[in-house]
């Protein structure tokens, strides 16, 4: 497995105008929601920086490169093993022994042994209390990689390379011991290794070929599919064309993936983004609050974030699902934070809910600007 610095410096483009555009004039950076968003962890501000003020590249880079000494970026990262991992797993916590001898078992042709009971090994829950809620533990070292992107910590920094190798030599998947960068049999799980391997510059054209393998005749992906009939998933779908999107501007893309991701984004249009194509009934009022991290989870906001991110002009079948992000702006003009998905983590980044949230803030203005300048240009047109 190849393993090195990516084309890019993040999981989206980063020229000087940032991956979402057109945009709107950019806000001052006196405007008291830009001051407020300003005042928070690096991870926000460089963001803030790039995306809603245009600022140089020079004030983008060294802000950015905080993230990794302060902040959830350092704190994160410091809970990393000298072998790797977070809490000794894959997906889950305490089953990297277990995921080595099931790859064992299987080499040499045996059954693979029984998954262990959560208290089988103890998982280092945080001593905060957070690691009793009942749910998906967001601890291991699937979700921590997914987090540090999102953060921005330096694809290039000698910390997150060294773990892009150790990742690779250590890590496997609790389904089949599989090493970490040939992903697994989950289309959810798989989209979200290709989007950490983009980010870290490491190989994973076979995985993106696994998802072309999956998708349905409806255009869509389901992670259930392998187990049981089910029609498409409005959340694998997302995470899908969004670990396409990221690969093929990694890569330069192909043909046929980028053909399989526009029937992936035409999956969700044809339902507006949150509506049942056969009823025309939202399918689950639940996506219209916005959590963060969404994780695996589907919400419209996280939808309307992919769209702004590849750009283009937009869509008139995303007209309903921005106007309900623009009605969850408050009089402050500030977004809250909503709906955070239950489940041991190392630590929050922001609560609790009913708050206003930093990270919901940026995504919501910065889809806006993508969204409103091509009506901007109509007018002035």
């Amino acid at each position: 497995m190849d393993v090195g610095v990516g084309e890019s410096s993040g999981m989206e483009p980063t020229g000087d105008r940032g991956p979402y555009q057109p945009r709107t004039a950019a806000m001052a950076e006196d405007d008291p929601v830009v001051r407020w968003l300003l005042q928070g962890d690096p991870a926000i501000r460089w963001q803030v920086l790039r995306d809603l003020v245009d600022a140089t590249e020079t004030e983008v880079a060294t802000e950015r490169a905080r993230v990794e000494h302060e902040g959830w970026g350092a704190r994160l990262l410091a809970l990393r093993a000298p072998d790797g991992l977070w809490a000794n797993g894959a997906c889950f916590p305490g089953t990297a022994a277990f995921a080595m001898a099931t790859a064992r078992a299987l080499a040499a042709g045996e059954p693979p042994p029984p998954f262990p009971s959560p208290d089988a090994e103890p998982a280092g829950a945080p001593p905060d209390g957070s690691g009793a809620e009942p749910g998906q533990p967001w601890t291991a070292t699937y979700w921590v990689l997914r987090d540090l992107c999102q953060l921005g910590v330096p694809p290039d920094s000698p910390v997150l390379q060294e773990t892009a190798h150790l990742v690779d030599r250590n890590c496997r998947w609790e389904c089949d011991g599989l090493p970490f960068f040939a992903g697994e049999e989950d289309c959810c799980i798989n989209a979200g290794t290709i989007a950490i391997g983009v980010y870290l510059g490491v190989d994973v054209d076979p995985v993106v070929q696994r998802l072309m393998a999956d998708q349905m005749p409806d255009g869509g992906w389901n992670c259930w599919a392998e187990t049981r009939p089910a029609p498409s998933s409005f959340a694998s779908t997302l995470d899908v064309i969004d670990a396409l999107l990221r690969w093929e501007r990694h890569t330069g893309g192909s043909e046929e993936v980028g053909r399989a991701r526009r029937n992936g984004e035409e999956y969700l249009l044809r339902r507006n983004l949150f509506r049942s194509l056969r009823t025309g009934e939202v399918v689950n009022p639940q996506w219209g609050s916005f959590s963060h991290p969404p994780r695996w989870r589907y919400d419209l906001l996280k939808a309307a974030e992919y769209f702004a991110r590849r750009g283009q002009t937009p869509d008139s079948r995303l007209a309903e699902a921005i106007g309900r992000v623009r009605t969850k702006r408050q009089p402050d003009g500030r977004w809250l934070l909503e709906n955070t998905h239950p489940g041991a983590v190392h630590f929050r980044f922001e609560e609790p809910d009913g708050t206003p949230s930093r990270w919901n803030t940026l995504r919501a203005l910065r889809v806006l600007r993508w969204h409103d300048a091509s009506a901007d240009s109509g007018s002035a047109s």
